[in-house]
Formats: structure tokens, C-alpha cells, sequence
């Protein structure tokens, strides 16, 4: 029996999400919407990574694909910056308004609100202000202090959401208690905390968890009386693995991969159009609800992008774009993998009348055009030192917020010798100076712990001085507890741990790039800030390409656009039409490597 299927707008007796009393339940095999079961077939956003202006167009997209429901994830630590300081209306904080408008355009919603989401976010979306307790132990019932914070997110957010469950009127159907659990632990008592918290705060729609279709990962992962989604299923092996683990409650693909995520330097993704096809045919063929993750991807804008682990003490810092060769590109554009998924859910449902795909988001080319040096880091750190017997980390520091933190120290001579910053280097980029004279860098990425100092001829106790970048917490895995940002812990020149520290944080944030004070860089200047302006008859979305420059972050307009690095695969960073305007916009480049100016263009596409 294949049931209603929640398609919006199609038949008088189809339930839509209009305002009104519907009823969602689980029952022993399918979703029941009214009574009726029903197939979910959903695509996930992130309004974190959508620009707001964007919203409805993205939400429409989803919709003409054939897809009922919207699935999004909310980063908790985009609405807590700071500790016990909650933000849910500016920008693409405004999660209600986005509810609302998947509401109009026809979608149901499930919710995943963390408290940690993985996703590719810095930290999984947990706050790093909890990193500062050395102690901490994320996503575990053992740290009180991890789990007040986490009931103080849930007490606040929950207020914001509550008035759009189905039970209330509202589009969400249903709530994911935690994320791929089974993957990180076996805390049965952590799970069971957020499923309490969630119903003891006002959360009266069925819950579900999400995990790899594994017997350990189902084992640890599921909770009794919550459906269960999985990591993908495609296979009818999946669904036999989770109906033993957690018998008697629905089972869907709660994660279907259409692309994949990107570091630094590795080549684009490049998942084809067959499997994805392959997979969507399989869903429909055997009336199987599912999610694909994601639908569309978005963009890491600012500092938002996270790390993993990619064992053996390698770091994976990931690229700001966050299109992963998903159905629709980061700009938006549906790909083939779209008109293929349209195609199929059509012929699928003959009786589906799909509204009409919404036209493309404009995109333009910036003819090239000069930047010239403008400002110096070294004379922009907001930040007072701070004194040190031994080096500490960003967070120790009080700086939850990536950018970048200096640390100085004077040698105890001038014979140079090997620098070794020990198993944990320096988190996660690195630029180290002796008396101002740039001596190399150490990449975090490569594992790059040690670096020779030569000997100076100048003072006889130089100054070092080390520059530390962060490039986005590990938001995956039992090693996001230990990634603090910095140096975290002693240096030693030789055999000797060096001491007598200063740190000076220097956070990056837009207010303080809006006033920066000029200067000229000199030789070993690697901390150059250039500024270019560009004119538009008319604002479009385009993408600036840095393919001239090295290593940095760059701003438009005031708006942070995210990093840029050389190694790649990422040249280009996507700068969308409501962050530009007709007439003069401005382009503001730090570039950490690089002192000589180089010319910026503007491209229709991501690569």
C-alpha cells in the first residue's frame, strides 16, 4: 500500500502543510500522516548556509523536484556565539522565518537541532566557548557542565520552534534527538537525557535517530520508541539491520548521499548521476522514505567550516564552499542529478503534478580589476597581549571565533637551533618570525610539527614570533574534544621549553575590519590586508576569483566570504547579489603569505 504521499498542493485529499490540526504518528512499519501512511521523500538545507534572500527559491527548488519535505539542520553555535547570549532573528538566524516559508511553498519538516549536527560546521555545530574547560567531554552524560549548556540551547530554542510542530499547525513532523551517536559512543544515559529534554521542554511530535546501518552503530545509536533513520540505506540488508536493533517503529534513508565533502587540497567530488538515479529509483520502487543529504549544500561563509580526522594524527581541514557535488549547485542551479530525481519521481507517481522549476539565479562575470595594498596585520590586532609563563590555546584565551592569535617569546640566544612545537604543532597553520625576518610556516595539514631556526647575527635574544590560523574544529569523532586552536602546549628550542609568552588574539571579526588603519607593507610582511573596488550596473551572484593570491580570508562589502587557499581545489568563493549592489562595491583580501597585489575577477561558476 503505498498510501498518501505528502506532495502539498495536488489533490483536494492529500494533507498539505497549511496551517490548520493535522495528526503525525509512527507506526509499526510506516509514517502516518492523519491516520493514512505516507511516504517521505525530503531534501535538506541548511539556512546557515543560505543567504536569507535566498530562502524561497531554494525551498521551491525542492519542491518542483518532487520532494514533500525539507529537512535542515540548525547549528547550535550560530545562535550561542557567546556563552548564555542567544540570537534566533538576525540574518539567517531567523529559523522561524525559514519554517514559515516552507511551510508556504508546501514542504513538511523534519528538525535536526544538534546539539551537535556534524554537517562539515566547526565543531558539529557545538559551541567552542565549552572548549575552554580542559576538562570538557562533549556529548557525554559524565561532564554536567556540557549538559547544563545543552539544556539551556534546548530551553531556548525550543520556544522558537515549538509553534510550528504539526501538532501546533505547523509544518515539522518530526525531531532528530542527537546525531550519529552510534558512531561516537555507547552513552546510552546522554541519549536518553536529550529525548527527556526535548519532551520536558514542549517537543510533542515522534522523534527519530540517525546512524550508520551497522549493527554497533544501530546498537549504540537508536533509542527505543524513535524511528530510525540511517546513514545511507539503500539496501534491504539496512532495513533488516535496524528493525532488529530497534524493533516496532518506522525506518527511512534519513541521510542518502547524492555528492560528497571536500578538503583542502584534494580534487572536487565527482559522484555521477547513475548511482544517484539508482538509488532514487530503489526508494520509490520499494515505497521507502528518504533524505537526501544534502539536496543543496550552500556555502561555509565566514568561519564556519569544520575539520575532520582523518586518522593517524592527520587533519582535514575543509574548503568553504560547501557545494558538494550535491542536487542543486552552491549557487543554486539544478544539475543533471535534479532533472534525473524530477524524472523519476514523476514517472513514479503519474499522478504528481510538479510545479514548474523556478528560474535560474542570475550569475555574471566581473571583468578583472586591481587591488592594491592597504593595511597591515601587524598594525590591526584589536587584542591586548597577554602574558604567559607557557603558551595557551584560542579558547583559554577567551577567542571561540577561529581567525588568528599571535604568540611571542624572546630566545634565550641567537644560535638558532630546531623549534619543536610537539605532537600537537600548531593549530592548525602557522607562521613563525625571528625579529620580524619570516623563517617558514607549519602546516597542520601535512603534520608539520618542527621548523630550523637559523642563527641571527642581530640582537642576541631574538624576538619569535608565531602566528597561529585556525582552520575550523574537527567536527567529527572522538578527537573533537582535544581540537583547541593554537599552541596548547610547551615549545622547546632544543631541549629547553621556551617561556616568558605573550599572546595577542586577533579575531577577524567584520567590525574590525571596517576600520582598519592604513599602512605599506615592507619585505617580511606576510600579513597584508589589499583593498579593490568593482562597479555593477545591476547586482547578480558571482564568484570572486583569488586564483592570484595564496593563502587568506576576503571580504565584500563588509561580508565575509570565507577562506581562500592555493592549494585548492577551491579558487573561487561564492559571493551572492544581496551582499552586492549597483555601482561602486568594494574587496577587501587578507593574504597571510603573499605582500604584492594581484588582480580579482569575477566568474559565473564555482570551477
Amino acid at each position: 500500500m503505498t498510501g498518501l504521499l505528502l506532495s502539498g498542493a495536488l489533490h483536494a485529499a492529500e494533507p498539505s502543510p497549511v496551517p490548520g490540526k493535522h495528526t503525525f504518528a509512527l507506526g509499526t512499519e510506516d509514517f502516518l500522516l492523519d491516520g493514512q501512511p505516507v511516504q517521505i521523500r525530503s531534501g535538506e538545507l541548511h539556512p546557515g548556509r543560505i543567504p536569507r534572500e535566498y530562502w524561497r527559491h531554494r525551498l521551491r527548488m525542492v519542491k518542483a523536484s518532487g520532494m514533500n519535505t525539507v529537512a535542515i539542520y540548525l547549528f547550535w553555535n550560530q545562535f550561542e556565539e557567546e556563552e548564555g547570549k542567544f540570537d534566533f532573528k538576525t540574518g539567517e538566524r531567523d529559523i522561524a522565518a525559514f519554517i514559515k516559508l516552507a511551510q508556504e511553498e508546501g514542504l513538511w519538516v523534519l528538525l535536526r537541532p544538534g546539539p551537535y549536527v556534524c554537517g562539515e560546521w566547526d565543531l558539529g555545530g557545538i559551541p567552542a566557548y565549552l572548549m575552554r574547560d580542559p576538562k570538557v567531554q562533549l556529548r557525554s552524560s559524565a561532564d554536567e557542565n556540557y549538559l547544563k549548556a545543552v539544556q539551556r540551547y534546548i530551553e531556548h530554542l525550543v520556544p522558537v520552534v515549538k509553534p510550528y510542530l504539526v501538532t501546533n499547525g505547523g509544518p515539522i513532523v518530526m525531531v532528530q534527538v542527537e546525531n550519529e551517536f552510534g558512531s561516537y559512543g555507547e552513552d546510552r544515559k546522554y541519549l536518553e537525557f536529550l529525548h527527556d529534554q526535548w519532551k520536558k521542554n514542549g517537543i510533542d511530535v515522534p522523534f527519530y535517530t540517525a546512524d550508520g546501518p551497522t549493527d554497533k552503530m544501530m546498537k549504540n545509536g537508536t533509542l527505543p520508541g524513535c524511528a530510525v533513520g540511517l546513514d545511507s540505506g539503500t539496501e534491504d540488508k539496512h532495513w533488516d539491520i535496524a528493525k532488529k536493533h530497534n524493533p516496532g517503529v518506522p525506518v527511512f534513508s534519513s541521510e542518502t548521499y547524492p555528492g560528497w565533502l571536500t578538503h583542502w587540497g584534494e580534487k572536487w567530488q565527482n559522484v555521477g548521476v547513475d548511482g544517484v538515479i539508482k538509488d532514487m529509483k530503489w526508494y520509490m520502487d520499494n515505497k521507502k522514505s528518504f533524505n537526501f543529504y544534502v539536496f543543496h549544500g550552500g556555502t561555509n561563509f565566514g568561519f564556519t567550516a569544520g575539520a575532520n580526522d582523518g586518522g593517524k594524527g592527520k587533519y582535514q581541514a575543509d574548503i568553504t564552499s560547501y557545494d558538494y557535488d550535491a542536487i542543486l549547485t552552491e549557487q543554486g542551479r539544478p544539475t543533471a542529478k535534479y532533472d534525473g530525481i524530477r524524472s523519476t519521481i514523476a514517472a513514479a507517481l503519474p499522478d504528481l503534478k510538479l510545479p514548474p522549476v523556478p528560474e535560474p539565479i542570475p550569475a555574471i562575470e566581473v571583468p578583472e580589476f586591481k587591488t592594491e595594498p592597504f593595511a597591515l596585520l601587524r598594525d590591526n590586532m584589536p587584542g591586548k597581549p597577554v602574558p604567559l609563563d607557557q603558551p595557551k590555546s584560542f579558547e583559554e584565551l577567551g577567542q571561540y571565533h577561529q581567525g588568528l592569535m599571535l604568540y611571542t617569546t624572546t630566545l634565550p640566544d641567537n644560535r638558532g637551533g630546531k623549534l619543536d612545537f610537539g605532537t600537537t604543532g600548531v593549530r592548525d597553520y602557522g607562521l613563525v618570525y625571528l625579529d620580524g625576518k619570516f623563517i617558514g610556516k607549519l602546516d597542520r595539514n601535512l603534520a608539520e610539527t618542527t621548523i630550523d631556526l637559523p642563527a641571527t647575527t642581530g640582537t642576541e635574544k631574538p624576538m619569535l614570533t608565531i602566528l597561529a590560523e585556525a582552520m575550523g574544529h574537527i567536527n567529527f569523532g572522538r578527537r573533537m574534544s582535544d581540537d583547541r586552536k593554537g599552541l596548547l602546549g610547551p615549545v622547546k628550542l632544543g631541549a629547553a621549553a621556551l617561556t616568558g609568552w605573550h599572546a595577542r588574539a586577533i579575531p577577524l571579526a567584520d567590525a574590525d575590519i571596517a576600520k582598519l588603519k592604513p599602512g605599506k607593507p615592507g619585505a617580511d610582511d606576510k600579513g597584508v590586508f589589499f583593498k579593490g573596488g568593482f562597479t555593477l550596473e545591476k547586482a547578480a551572484d558571482t564568484f570572486i576569483d583569488l586564483s592570484a593570491y595564496k593563502k587568506g580570508v576576503v571580504w565584500v562589502n563588509g561580508h565575509n566570504l570565507g577562506r581562500f587557499w592555493e592549494i585548492g581545489p577551491q579558487k573561487r568563493l561564492y559571493c551572492p547579489a544581496p551582499w552586492l549592489k549597483a555601482g561602486k562595491n568594494e574587496i577587501i583580501i587578507l593574504d597571510l603569505l603573499q605582500a604584492e597585489a594581484a588582480p580579482v575577477s569575477g566568474k559565473s561558476t564555482l570551477r
